[in-house]
């Protein structure tokens, strides 16, 4: 079964002008996004005050150096294998891993080989919780 192609107006689809999802359309994000020799591409699905979708296909020994932000960022591997550093810390991962870099805490991502890979930022927190703290509300 082939996926249809659908064309939506403003009122179909959320985010800024710039970048734009369809709602309720399957979308392959593998396809949005191609590999190009020698460089980082990338493509911003969706950008609001709570965050980031970004899309990145990274060609094979090219990377991000060190940096850190006030997001905390979700790191999807599409495709291929990444290296991240987090913290000083390699962490190896490949495609169905999901990867956190929790926000202000330096990391780096390198291409070990080609790869792809969906990146969520999302607005951190005032107060961190620890990993297997949970928010305590009415039931």
């Amino acid at each position: 079964m082939g996926r249809e192609s659908h064309s939506t107006d403003a009122s179909t689809r959320v985010g800024s002008p710039r970048s734009q999802l369809p709602v309720g359309e399957v979308l392959v994000l593998t396809d949005l996004v191609a590999y190009a020799d020698g460089s980082i591409v990338s493509r911003t699905l969706l950008s609001n005050d709570a965050g980031t979708l970004t899309l990145f296909a990274f060609d094979v020994d090219q990377a991000l150096s060190e940096h850190s932000t006030p997001f905390n960022a979700l790191v999807q591997i599409l495709d291929g294998q990444a290296e991240l550093t987090i913290g000083g810390r390699v962490v190896p991962a490949g495609q169905g891993d999901l990867v956190l870099m929790p926000a202000n805490v330096p990391h780096a991502v390198r291409a070990s080989q080609r790869f792809k890979m969906l990146l969520t930022m999302l607005k951190a927190e005032t107060r961190r919780r620890g990993p297997l703290e949970v928010e305590e509300g009415g039931d």
